[in-house]
């Protein structure tokens, strides 16, 4: 157990240890306010220089390869712009699938993220890949609906064949301590999601402090998150290495009192190899080597993919290549 959190016995909050698959159960908002209490403050300037010092590491240049495939593997190719349409989605998939079309060892993608009404479109274009479709939910990237409206928005995507779902949390909420409300919303979301998975985005960028990003991340994976993802992309302070470190403790620390593992996703501003390799670091050093796979780390990113390919094609060719060589999709 972390020194960053004291244990709380069932007794105390009616934790339930013994099925892993279920996340622990919080039958009231006092439950839930004693779990969270019971967090630790996160130590910010240790947590800063501990994540400045996993930035200056470096990788054997026979482990860059590899480095850069597992990079590949882990990113959730996206598009979320007003001016989306069925074409320009049709040729992410085309890329997400098919990465470097003159090399079929490229691995695919993990998944595309889109808006709920190009959900099928995405899958029909993917089908016998093993890429997964993604949707934002839930008012995105706002968070600022009413349940009803968010479950809609949920059940549009899950109908039209969504793999995941990519939710936000209502911050006004979160901030003004209506935390049974944010959690019960959680809830609610992943009864909605089906057997599709849930990320929980918790906009971290608003969060303001990284205690509040760390009872955050507790609160969500309390309430059944398959992940925990750090922003939507659509403000100005998007994912950090100290927040990541952060939440990678979270999801450590989660993991050695309930027994079940909680992915996470780091999302905006990640737009080169060297600084996704920063961050798989930081994944390894703090989490450990069952966060290195796609089923419980991701990139949400847009233009991360094509610096990745450059670098890979560098290994083999011995030169940088141009980045028209790639799709700009």
């Amino acid at each position: 157990m972390s020194t960053y959190l004291r244990v709380v016995s069932d007794a105390d909050v009616g934790v339930r240890l013994a099925d892993p698959a279920r996340p622990p159960s919080i039958a009231s908002e006092t439950q839930l306010r004693s779990v969270l209490a019971s967090l630790a403050g996160v130590d910010a300037v240790g947590a800063e220089a501990r994540a400045a010092k996993l930035a200056t590491r470096s990788i054997k240049t026979a482990s860059k390869r590899p480095a850069l495939d597992t990079i590949i593997s882990m990113i959730d190719l996206t598009t979320l712009e007003g001016a989306d349409t069925p074409e320009r989605v049709a040729s992410m998939c085309d890329k997400a699938r098919r990465p470097d079309p003159h090399d079929p060892s490229t691995p695919s993608v993990a998944a595309v993220c889109v808006y709920p009404d190009l959900v099928a479109g995405a899958k029909s274009r993917l089908v016998g890949s093993s890429v997964a479709v993604a949707a934002v939910a839930t008012a995105f990237p706002s968070g600022r609906a009413s349940l009803a409206v968010k479950l809609l928005d949920v059940a549009d995507a899950v109908a039209a064949g969504a793999d995941e779902i990519d939710m936000v949390i209502d911050r006004g909420a979160f901030l003004s301590g209506r935390l049974g409300q944010v959690f019960d919303e959680i809830v609610s979301v992943k009864s909605a999601c089906g057997t599709a998975h849930l990320k929980v985005i918790l906009e971290t960028g608003e969060l303001v402090t990284y205690d509040n990003v760390r009872r955050a991340s507790w609160l969500a994976m309390l309430a059944g998150a398959d992940f925990i993802k750090t922003s939507t992309g659509k403000v100005s302070v998007a994912a950090t290495a100290p927040v990541a470190l952060v939440m990678l403790e979270a999801v450590r620390d989660f993991a050695e009192s309930t027994g079940r593992l909680v992915g996470v996703k780091v999302a905006g501003g990640i737009r080169s190899a060297k600084d996704a390799i920063r961050y798989l670091v930081i994944v390894n050093e703090t989490a450990g080597s069952a966060w290195m796979r796609p089923e419980l780390f991701r990139f949400g990113a847009s233009s991360l993919l094509n610096d990745v390919l450059m670098q890979r094609l560098r290994q083999t060719r011995g030169v940088y290549v141009r980045p028209e060589e790639f799709s700009a999709d």
